[in-house]
Order: C-alpha cells, then structure tokens, then sequence
C-alpha cells in the first residue's frame, strides 16, 4: 500500500501513514499511555505524615452518646486517609464532662464532644445553640438555621469574640424532643410538679423554675445516684436508650413522653481554634463535613434504638409510659415567655440570636407545618393508640 494523500477539515493536505508508521504510532502511544499509568499509580509526592488530634467527650462508655462520638471519629479516620485520625476518650479520661469545654480552650484537650447546655453558666445564649426556645420547630429545622443560616455565625461571635475561647465549633445529631422524665409518682398538672426537686440542664433550668420546680444540674452519670440519695426527685436525660443504660427505670417507674423543656438539642463538636487553624484545608473540610455525615447517621442510629428500648421499658422493664398531659406543655409555653422576655432584656446578643432563630422557625415552619400531613393520624389508622 502506497501512501495517499488525506484532506483535513481545514482543506489542508497531509500523508495518510503507511501500515508500518501506523505500528509505530501504535507502539508509541501504548508507552506514553504506560507512562502516564505509572505515574498515577506512583505519584512523585510523599505521604504526609498524620495529625493526631485527642478528642474526649463529655460521655461515659456506656451512654449511647459515647457511640454517637465514636461514630464521628470513625468517620473522620475513614475519610482522613491516614493523614488526619482523631484519638477518642471518654468522659473522665482527662477532665470531667462539664470541663470539657476549659480543657479545649486551654490546649490540654485538642477536641471535645458534649453538648453547649453543659457550659450556659458563662452565658446564657450557649443554651441557644442546642436547647434553644420552643419556637414550632424541631431539631432538624435548627440545624438548618446552624448550617445555612446565621447559626454558625452567631456561635462563633458568642465563643470567640464575646467570650474569648479558643474555640471553633460544629454541630451535628438532630435530637428528638426529650421526654419530660423520670417521677415516682403521677403527674398530671403543672401543679404536681411544684416544689419538686429535678434534674435538667441549661436553658430548661429557668424554664422548670419559673412553673415552680426546684432544678439541680449533673452530668448524666450522676443522675442515678443523686436520685438514690435525695439529692433530686425526678429527673429527665435525653432519651430511652440513655436512660436504660444508666438504670433509671431501677429508680423511677413513671416515665412521661413529650415536653417543650427541651423540644430538640444537637451535639456541639469543638476543637481548639490553634489546632484547627494549623491544620490543612482538606483536614479542616474533613471535620466540618464528617459533622454532618454525623447528623444522618446518629439520627438513623437513634430512631432504631430508642424505639426498641422503649419497648422494653413498656414490656420488661416494668415502666408505666404516659403521654405527658396538655396542661404541663402549656404551662411550659408561659414558662418560656416569661423567661425569653427576661432573657432578651438583660441580653443584647441573646436577643440578636433569638430574633435570629424567631425568623428562620417562622419562615421555615411556615412551609412545614401548612405542608405536612398529620402522621399520627395515619399512624394510628395502622398501628393503633399512643400512650395516654
């Protein structure tokens, strides 16, 4: 075969290869394509070596919250590729759960796991970021306010400027609302828990008090106990699993589903501000983003156990359930006035942050709640009655 003459498409002229220049073309373009192979399997830079960052949180082994930490972790080791790798311990291991917060700040802890709750006696607006205000919206519909909303913002102008902290923060875990707890006896009105002396946590503190109730504040692993020697007399924690691993059905057989005392909550994840400011950028999008992978993933964890342990409260567990009564829930409304109008008073930046909040749950609730259809009703054309 002789070579012919080939016409590009822009009308130039070109010589057609010969079958032996097609075999050199050929050979040539299976080395180059070798080449390039090799230097994608091999490339030139090295490995870097990990960033270990020492992580505790304000959870004891136990407590399924420790596994919604564990999980974060986990995810943070699998995506780090062993570049970034997060060193878990549980609460105690270096401060106890309340200091959690002091520890990072100072650098003794480069992380911490806990909820903001735990640390509203430096300001109240820390409430905020976790059991905020009652406004018709859940946890998911925070949390949109965190990540798409003035959320994140705001958290970081209240750690980092207002109060000084080393401090930056995400947040994950769209809790369900907790149940108003654990009693001893009935209660069926706001009046049956006047004078009660009960276990609750940051922003729920002033609500309970102002319907009368005496309130302590413990971590979760000093709730039982306290219980067992007077210290409270009723007490909530979070949720069924958290309570049947730490006992409370061996203390309390009254257990009242549904309150506005804290009608969502979400963890806080924090690490030390010169920690995660020296870290590279893929490491820092790494934990910001494992915290939201974090969020699906505790959720779907939580509705399978909280559901099965609930159960169990109900059929082995010996635990009467009830429906928390109306009249508790709108005295608990009136509670929330009363200490919003206070709180917005005497604090700028608590009222910046709940005008904040009042218009995204506004809004956002808006669209929900007119477009959502009523699922109990459904739920019990299939399944039957709720606890009363």
């Amino acid at each position: 075969m002789t070579d012919q003459k080939v016409t590009q498409a822009d009308g130039e002229t070109s010589e057609a290869p010969t079958n032996a220049n097609r075999r050199k073309f050929l050979t040539g373009a299976a080395a180059a394509g070798a080449g390039a192979a090799a230097s994608i399997a091999a490339p030139q830079i090295s490995r870097a070596q990990t960033t270990t960052i020492k992580m505790q949180g304000a959870w004891g082994s136990g407590d399924i919250f420790n596994e919604y930490a564990e999980d974060y972790a986990r995810m943070v080791n699998e995506m780090g590729g062993g570049r970034l790798k997060i060193d878990y311990l549980t609460s105690g291991s270096v401060v106890k759960a309340f200091r959690v917060q002091d520890a990072v700040d100072k650098g003794v802890l480069d992380a911490g796991h806990q909820v903001a709750a735990y640390w509203y006696g430096k300001n109240k607006a820390a409430s905020l970021f976790g059991t905020a205000p009652v406004y018709g919206w859940d946890a998911h519909m925070a949390l949109g306010w965190i990540w798409q909303g003035e959320g994140l913002e705001l958290y970081h102008e209240l750690v980092q400027d207002i109060l000084g902290l080393n401090i930056v923060g995400f947040f994950a875990m769209p809790m369900p609302a907790q149940p108003l707890g654990w009693f001893n006896q009935t209660i069926n009105s706001a009046e049956d828990m006047e004078g009660l002396k009960y276990r609750t946590v940051g922003l729920a503190t002033d609500v309970m008090q102002a319907m009368g109730v005496n309130v302590t504040q413990l971590p979760g692993g000093e709730i039982v106990p306290a219980l067992e020697r007077g210290v409270i007399d009723a007490f909530e924690y979070n949720n069924p699993t958290s309570d049947r691993a730490f006992g409370a059905h061996d203390v309390a057989n009254h257990y009242y589903l549904g309150s506005y005392h804290q009608a969502m909550e979400f963890f806080e994840i924090i690490f030390n501000k010169g920690v995660y400011d020296g870290l590279a950028d893929e490491q820092k999008a790494i934990l910001r983003h494992a915290a939201k992978a974090a969020s699906s993933d505790n959720y779907w964890k939580g509705l399978d156990r909280y559901s099965s342990d609930l159960r169990w409260f109900e059929n082995e567990g010996g635990v009467n359930v009830h429906r928390t009564d109306k009249s508790i829930l709108q005295a608990q409304l009136k509670a929330w006035d009363q200490v919003l109008e206070n709180l917005r008073a005497e604090n700028a930046f608590f009222k910046k942050v709940t005008d904040s909040q009042r218009a995204w749950a506004e809004r956002v609730g808006y669209y929900l709640h007119a477009d959502q259809p009523d699922y109990v009703m459904a739920w019990k054309h299939y399944f039957g009655e709720l606890p009363s």
